[in-house]
């Protein structure tokens, strides 16, 4: 049993290229969205 068959998900396509950009996507995305909102209430835009 080699180390990747033993990750927590054993679907056939766990690392296609689609569910990576997906979850870089998403996590991207919501680094961004956390620093815009701490942006805005620090300094209140308009």
């Amino acid at each position: 049993m080699t180390d990747q068959n033993r990750s927590l998900t054993k679907g056939s396509n766990a690392n296609s290229l689609v569910s990576v950009w997906i979850a870089g996507a998403l996590i991207l995305g919501s680094i961004a969205g956390l620093i815009f909102w701490a942006l805005q209430a620090a300094y209140t835009f308009g």
